[in-house]
């Protein structure tokens, strides 16, 4: 088995019945925001924003490096897409090429793709809107990659997305507040404490409704 298919292997195992199956449903369920409450590590740059409104995404990471405009190395990572799966995009630096447009969205929905991440820009807005795949982005670009091969660029590898660290398999989780990345262990060490918090959060806002003293709801 290559390289790449191995990768592949393991990360589809992990959308599967196993132990991973349980935590995908649960980070497809928790608040995101309220992880902000007990972490302070994998939090992209809040510039990095859904093109989308309404979206929430939660899958492992596909990942790709792009230097020097290289729209070729976009397509060998559409290649290594499957369901579920999070397309993250290191752009080298590069805000100003967009590598994601109409063509890139209907390639990632047709692998079954939850979403993609990139850290620089996007086009086709319109027609990225109408797919409905979630693009996370800093914005938008008449400016796109081009047609060449460069020697800096790699699919499936460490890449950097908004200040964090991804390597391939951590769990990328996106909704209209931003984006978090998490090592699978890390997502499962905080899975709990989140979806405990959430359970609780109803009660405290109906209590606040209700009239009931600030000083005895707020912990202070």
């Amino acid at each position: 088995m290559s390289g790449g298919n191995a990768v592949r292997a393991r990360l589809t195992e992990r959308l599967g019945e196993g132990p991973d199956g349980g935590l995908r449903e649960g980070l497809a369920a928790v608040s995101y925001p309220t992880i902000g409450h007990f972490l302070e590590d994998g939090f992209v740059d809040p510039a990095i924003r859904s093109l989308l409104d309404g979206v929430k995404v939660a899958g492992p990471a596909v990942t790709v490096r792009i230097a020097d405009c290289d729209a070729y190395a976009m397509n060998r990572a559409l290649l290594e897409l499957y369901p579920g799966a999070v397309l993250v995009v290191d752009m080298s630096g590069d805000h100003r090429h967009a590598p994601v447009g109409a063509v890139t969205a209907a390639a990632a929905t047709a692998q079954g793709a939850a979403g993609v991440v990139v850290d620089g820009v996007a086009t086709d807005i319109l027609e990225l809107r109408a797919t409905g795949l979630p693009v996370f982005a800093r914005g938008t670009s008449c400016l796109t990659t081009k047609r060449v091969r460069s020697g800096g660029s790699a699919v499936n590898v460490p890449v950097q997305c908004g200040g964090i660290r991804v390597r391939p398999g951590d769990w990328v989780l996106g909704d209209d507040n931003g984006v978090i990345v998490l090592s699978p262990e890390a997502a499962a060490e905080v899975l709990g404490r989140a979806l405990a918090s959430d359970a609780a959060e109803p009660a405290l806002l109906a209590r606040i409704a209700a009239g009931e003293p600030l000083e005895s709801v707020l912990a202070t």
